[in-house]
């Protein structure tokens, strides 16, 4: 398969998974409240891995390539290239998104936007959790989301259910973590809705919501190797 056509895959899917997100979470968070938001970043992710999984591996998130690559799956060139795509995909998700919320006379507010500490002061069912926790949580649930997604993507898995199984994890983490950071675990996701928010502090909180998932990724990488190569020496 062509880089290009795995590019534009990462930038069609990326989109869907931040207009789906994002997009429920500002349109219809009201309505369908944590629990609502969280289903839908999972189904957007099942969807995506069934539509266009056999081209690119709908990595969909930065932290997920990278984690990719540190495992050895992929060229750290083709890494580049995937970031660049999904971080341009969900800026157009975000520009999408911010118009519509303009033509319904909206308040942009925080706009579905990572943060943490006073970012959410005021906000129903947020707790205000530090620097540190934020980091901390990003870090931890990105991690686990990479140990499943190579597990479930592994060539001796059942690969038919790897969509599913991510897009349930994708799902639980919402859950997890929605109150106290708007969870990120996806760079690209977080980028593109902090340059729409009218919140004062998604710009300057946005670095931790691009380290703490590639750390987590990264880690995940590293220890997946581990794990395959202990179960590889026993044999």
């Amino acid at each position: 398969m062509k880089i290009s056509n795995k590019m534009l895959a990462e930038c069609l899917g990326t989109f869907w998974l931040v207009f789906g997100g994002c997009g429920t979470a500002i349109f219809a968070g009201g309505s369908v409240g944590f629990l609502g938001v969280a289903l839908a970043f999972g189904l957007t992710v099942v969807t995506m891995a069934y539509g266009i999984g056999h081209v690119s591996g709908a990595h969909l998130n930065p932290a997920v390539s990278f984690g990719v690559w540190v495992n050895g799956r992929m060229s750290w060139q083709d890494m580049l290239l995937y970031w660049c795509a999904q971080i341009v995909g969900a800026i157009i998700a975000g520009a999408v998104l911010y118009g519509i919320a303009k033509a319904a006379n909206m308040e942009i507010g925080i706009f579905a936007a990572n943060g943490y500490g006073d970012m959410f002061a005021g906000q129903a069912g947020y707790h205000q959790i530090s620097a540190g926790g934020a980091f901390a949580i990003e870090a931890v649930l990105t991690f686990v989301f990479l140990m499943v997604i190579l597990g479930a993507t592994d060539e001796r898995a059942n690969g038919k259910f790897a969509g599913l199984a991510i897009g349930l994890c994708l799902t639980l983490i919402h859950l997890i973590s929605i109150p106290l950071t708007n969870t990120s675990v996806n760079p690209a996701r977080s980028i593109s809705q902090a340059l729409f928010s009218e919140s004062a502090l998604a710009w300057p909180q946005l670095w931790l919501f691009i380290v703490a998932p590639l750390v987590g990724a990264g880690l995940a990488g590293l220890c997946y190797k581990v794990l395959v190569c202990q179960k590889a020496c026993k044999k």
